[in-house]
């Protein structure tokens, strides 16, 4: 019997196709969330790709071939475009399998989910940032947006629609993560991801994270992996602590963390996060990163390797994406381990985390040097051979 897997790999070569394609449908947004990337604006930009222009788009991601990427309309808010259920009609139509993101608004309504899942959309991500109406809505900036959001959470599962829920990792949300956590299990989702800030957007307003409570929130989010499926968004070297962690697990060993990481685990046996049922296998990370596996395109058709690094390789309206994304220096640039300066460049889990592109961006503006968020020394895991060995299981 094979092994589960400890980070899954992408089935076809990720130079030739991406795994995940997003694209931002507006940057129309009724929020003023602390963090937000596309800093939205309140009306739909005059520039922004119309109907024909997306299905052009949505063209051009089914001519990667099949099985299709996962496509995912983002926005701002997507449910501001009247046109959306009829795009999520046509990507499917080419054999995409598509996604919405909608924002905690008033648009997120049990009518508005049902006209997208009978369109054809498999799943939804919503944002949560708090784990009460109060810290939710103070993080994104109206009032009522957590109740929206839970109701429009719970309309969707009625639905069958699969839900991912998103909670951005910031100096505001640090301290309740054990309680949003358990209020993700109770309400049920196939998946939390955490999001490791970047600075872009309104987010170059908000306090930095250490490298070290980084580190602290990864080993916490790899503990709530036993008892629900997680994720990490900019958080690549969620990788290396999978791969580390196994290893320790295997050996009766716990990491040695920090001030954060106690908090936050007492916290989680306090709720009774970690008691009930386990998962039988533990959901495995995806070794996805910008340019490797990820596109994004913008509301105006820009083509970048992540919504978060603002660095362009072209546009759709002039190139078509499997050119950009196969053939443009940026794409090629960041999909060659080889090229990463610093830290990154020297650590030997590159191949497999590489670091968050974003974020070295958005601190030094070079795509390829080190990320700053991450606490690991390369070379000073104890047990090398071992890990290697799990990472050359991996390529086979």
């Amino acid at each position: 019997m094979k092994p589960p897997s400890i980070v899954r790999r992408p089935r076809h070569a990720v130079s030739e196709r991406p795994f995940i394609v997003i694209w931002e449908a507006t940057r129309a947004c009724p929020l003023a969330c602390l963090h937000c990337r596309a800093e939205a604006q309140t009306a739909r930009h005059p520039q922004e790709l119309d109907g024909a222009g997306a299905r052009r788009v949505m063209d051009q991601i089914a001519a990667f071939g099949r099985p299709g990427p996962l496509f995912v309309i983002t926005g701002g808010d997507p449910f501001q475009r009247t046109d959306l259920t009829g795009l999520v009609a046509y990507g499917t139509s080419l054999g995409l399998r598509v996604a919405v993101s909608p924002s905690g608004t008033p648009t997120l309504t049990r009518d508005n989910l049902v006209a997208v899942r009978d369109a054809g959309a498999v799943a939804l991500s919503l944002s949560l940032d708090g784990s009460t109406a109060e810290r939710h809505d103070a993080f994104r900036g109206v009032p009522g947006v957590y109740d929206w959001t839970l109701d429009g959470w719970r309309a969707a599962r009625e639905l069958g629609l699969k839900v991912q829920i998103n909670t951005t990792v910031s100096r505001d949300s640090l301290e309740d993560l054990a309680d949003i956590a358990a209020l993700v299990r109770r309400e049920g989702a196939m998946l939390w991801s955490g999001f490791v800030l970047v600075p872009t957007g309104r987010g170059e307003q908000l306090d930095s994270l250490t490298p070290g409570e980084i580190e602290d929130v990864l080993h916490f989010l790899y503990d709530c992996g036993a008892v629900m499926a997680t994720k990490t968004t900019e958080g690549h070297h969620f990788r290396r602590v999978a791969l580390q962690r196994t290893v320790l697990d295997a050996r009766g060993e716990r990491p040695r963390l920090g001030p954060l990481y106690a908090r936050l685990s007492a916290r989680s046996a306090a709720l009774g996060l970690g008691g009930g049922e386990r998962r039988a296998v533990r959901r495995p990370p995806m070794d996805v990163s910008s340019g490797r596996g990820f596109v994004f395109i913008s509301h105006t058709g820009e083509v970048h390797p992540s919504g978060f690094l603002p660095v362009s390789g072209g546009n759709v309206k002039t190139r078509p994406l499997t050119e950009i994304y196969r053939e443009s220096e940026l794409f090629t640039r960041l999909r060659d381990p080889s090229l990463l300066r610093g830290q990154c460049g020297a650590c030997e889990y590159k191949t497999v985390c590489g670091g968050s592109r974003s974020r070295a961006y958005g601190f030094t503006r070079d795509v390829l040097e080190s990320d700053p968020y991450c606490a690991y020394e390369p070379g000073s895991f104890p047990y090398q051979d071992e890990v290697r060995a799990l990472a050359e299981g991996m390529r086979h």
